[in-house]
């Protein structure tokens, strides 16, 4: 088994989205513009409702998929194609935006804590155009383990562990884990080879690759079969996440991510003729 090394360290930079909410963003940055197929994450996290209460209003996506996985607050999804959902602490959704998709995501809380992480994922260009479609996790349906002597898994999508996740069907094989490491453990995760992976750090200190890594952090991987994680004296929580590369070119502006320059201004004529439908 080859273990997978360290190939850069990313500390997120601050900054705001939708109607002013705040993040830190880690994918989607001068330091990592993207990481194939992954086009962007943001961890958003405030007890200040300020921070967060004017949400996500409505706006259009095409040719990716929006990830959100909340870890703890309340927002409400709803889209033009007629879907809705509520996002509770512990709770996904997994949007495929497809040929163009027109959605809001809105706090259902004025203050307390608010956090989770949004992730952009890239679809290859036969599936840019597909049909939207909107997988709407409830907490109680994602798959959860107590992995013995280490802490506790959960498995949003892909496999780990002998877990299966509740997200199915998307091109890129994804695994999305969030795992809660006691203190001074060490775990030996299993990652496809030849999948782009990355490990989001954000409670405690873990070592890997004879590193130590601090909250907030962002660590890109190079390829192996697994990863090799010893968690620090107050433990760690973090999110691992795997994908297929595309490997296609990527043009992009705003929310919208297609191949060519062109397709980017048929979007544009699409979105504002009232084709998103």
């Amino acid at each position: 088994m080859k273990q997978r090394t360290i190939d850069q360290i990313v500390s997120p930079i601050a900054t705001s989205d939708g109607a002013g909410v705040k993040m830190l963003r880690a994918i989607g940055t001068p330091t990592l513009d993207h990481l194939d197929p992954f086009l962007l994450l943001d961890l958003f996290g405030s007890e200040d409702g300020a921070d967060y209460i004017a949400g996500f209003p409505d706006h259009p996506h095409r040719g990716f998929e929006t990830v959100t996985y909340m870890l703890e607050g309340k927002m409400r999804h709803r889209d033009n194609v007629g879907n809705e959902g509520l996002l509770n602490s512990g709770g996904a959704q997994w949007m495929t935006a497809g040929r163009g998709i027109v959605h809001s995501e809105m706090p259902e809380q004025t203050d307390g804590l608010m956090k989770g992480f949004q992730l952009w994922v890239n679809l290859p260009a036969r599936d840019k155009m597909t049909q939207p479609r909107y997988q709407d996790i409830d907490p109680r349906d994602i798959p959860s383990k107590e992995l013995d002597g280490i802490g506790t898994l959960k498995v949003i999508a892909g496999e780990a562990f002998g877990v299966t996740g509740a997200v199915s069907q998307i091109v890129t094989k994804p695994m999305f884990i969030d795992l809660a490491m006691k203190p001074n453990v060490e775990v030996n995760i299993p990652i496809p080879a030849g999948q782009t992976a990355f490990l989001f750090l954000f409670e405690g200190k873990i070592h890997l690759d004879c590193e130590e890594i601090e909250t907030n952090r962002l660590v890109t991987l190079d390829d192996g079969d697994a990863v090799n994680v010893k968690s620090g004296p107050r433990g760690a929580r973090f999110i691992a996440v795997a994908a297929d590369p595309i490997n296609e070119p990527i043009a992009r502006y705003g929310p919208f991510v297609m191949n060519t320059q062109e397709e980017i201004y048929q979007a544009f004529d699409d979105f504002r003729a009232g084709r998103f439908v």
